[in-house]
């Protein structure tokens, strides 16, 4: 049920996407404590993007959960920016994240919803 998408301007190699889709995907059911199992992690490189007038390095990600603890968001922030900064070289200053609570009636797997 947590749903982290990661956009980035940077060109990404096959290695890169494997160990970043699997370091991010572990990272987010640790900090959230929902089993990796629900968790589920897109990534886009290479998108047209600018920050703060630049196209350096820069990412941007969306988190949605079910229940997303507003309380968590900081720690999530800190280990998510981290995460950018180490496997992609993009500073984390350079990383905007969107943190949504969905509800789980709106929420559909498995045929049904949460």
């Amino acid at each position: 049920m947590p749903y982290l998408k990661i956009q980035t301007n940077v060109k990404l190699a096959d290695g890169d996407v494997d160990g970043l889709l699997k370091a991010a995907s572990k990272a987010v059911a640790d900090k959230l404590g929902k089993p990796e199992r629900y968790v589920m992690v897109a990534v886009e490189g290479e998108r047209p993007m600018v920050f703060a007038g630049q196209a350096a390095p820069t990412a941007y990600l969306e988190l949605k959960s079910i229940g997303l603890p507003e309380d968590l968001t900081s720690d999530l922030s800190s280990v998510l920016c981290a995460l950018m900064e180490s496997a992609l070289g993009i500073p984390e200053d350079r990383v905007y994240i969107e943190f949504a609570n969905a509800r789980g009636a709106l929420w559909g797997w498995n045929g049904g919803t949460f």
